[in-house]
């Protein structure tokens, strides 16, 4: 019995002490326990939005996806049209169309489209596009974009067959380079021209891998007075000559303000004129008035006023004052009727 009263003293005291030890260390472990729920609602909230924007980068990345897909495809088509020679000269005119819009030169305005003449020796020719110079000259641009064996090297996967293929392409501009020189547009038509064409190339990298498969193919062509050049190199020389009309412009309408200004200053000395003749008709006028007064006034109205004195008339007849104020002199001499 006595043991096992010791066992329940023993329970007891250890449990109040159990309890004593735990409302002292509560406020220990408050705050610890705080930061413990602030870390957890702080991770879970990165979890969230980690979660979110792993949504959003899917659905960025399935959307290029879908972009680099359809731009595949375009690029396929695009490069099975260019296959046809019809299809070809078409993209070619409707890139040269679109550099020469973005220079400001507009077909009604600065360039004729397909125009056509005879050079010196009756070989006929028709160019792409004349630019009309200020100077009444014109400046011949055919476009040509020779295709097959660029496209090859694209496909191609040997560095040989690679290289291969570009040396055929050049060898392609290079015809088309000839076949331009031998129709010597600048010597069509009456006037002044450039002698030199330019064989515009639609796509920068078709000009840029011939010249490096072909390093003397410029010079070559500049030899045949033939200058190629890509969408960049067009547009630059476009805007120089679209700055040469606008200087045109201007000079033509100061020529055209010189003539305003002489004419107008030929009828200005017509009108000074006649302001002359009338303010000299202005004085006449008024010496005439007062000389009227003055005899009036001397002569009858002198005799006018005895008629009451002698029982005719009655009252007495009004004053008639002379005009003092006679019109103003020229005094400029360029005012001066000559």
């Amino acid at each position: 019995q006595a043991l096992t009263d010791n066992n329940e003293q023993f329970l007891t005291l250890a449990t109040e002490r159990f309890n004593t030890v735990t409302e002292q260390t509560k406020g220990l472990l408050q705050p610890v326990t705080s930061q413990m729920k602030q870390l957890g609602e702080t991770v879970a909230e990165l979890r969230k939005a980690h979660d979110a924007e792993k949504g959003a980068v899917d659905q960025m990345v399935t959307q290029m996806g879908t972009q680099i897909n359809q731009l595949n495809n375009s690029t396929v088509s695009l490069a099975e049209a260019l296959r046809s020679p019809t299809y070809r000269g078409s993209w070619g005119e409707n890139q040269l169309r679109n550099v020469i819009e973005m220079a400001g030169m507009t077909r009604y305005c600065d360039f004729d489209e397909q125009s056509s003449g005879e050079n010196r020796e009756g070989a006929g020719g028709r160019p792409d596009v004349r630019v009309r110079l200020p100077n009444g000259a014109h400046l011949a641009v055919d476009a040509k974009t020779p295709f097959d064996a660029y496209w090859r090297a694209q496909q191609a996967t040997d560095p040989e067959e690679v290289e291969r293929e570009l040396v055929l392409h050049a060898a392609a501009l290079k015809k088309h380079v000839d076949d331009l020189a031998s129709k010597r547009y600048w010597e069509q038509n009456e006037g002044p021209a450039p002698e030199y064409v330019i064989l515009f190339v639609p796509g920068e990298s078709f000009l840029a891998d011939a010249a490096r498969a072909r390093p003397d193919l410029l010079e070559e062509a500049m030899r045949k007075q033939v200058l190629l050049a890509s969408p960049v190199n067009l547009l630059a020389l476009l805007w120089a000559v679209a700055r040469g009309w606008q200087e045109a412009r201007v000079s033509e309408n100061a020529r055209d303000i010189a003539r305003l200004g002489e004419e107008v200053h030929d009828r200005m000395g017509r009108v000074l004129g006649l302001i002359d003749k009338t303010g000299r008709g202005l004085t006449s006028a008024v010496k005439a008035f007062n000389e009227l007064v003055g005899s009036a006034e001397g002569r009858l109205a002198v005799t006018l006023r005895k008629f009451p004195e002698l029982g005719a008339g009655s009252g007495d007849l009004p004053p008639v004052d002379e005009v003092e104020v006679l019109p103003r002199q020229v005094q400029a001499p360029e005012l001066e009727a000559p």
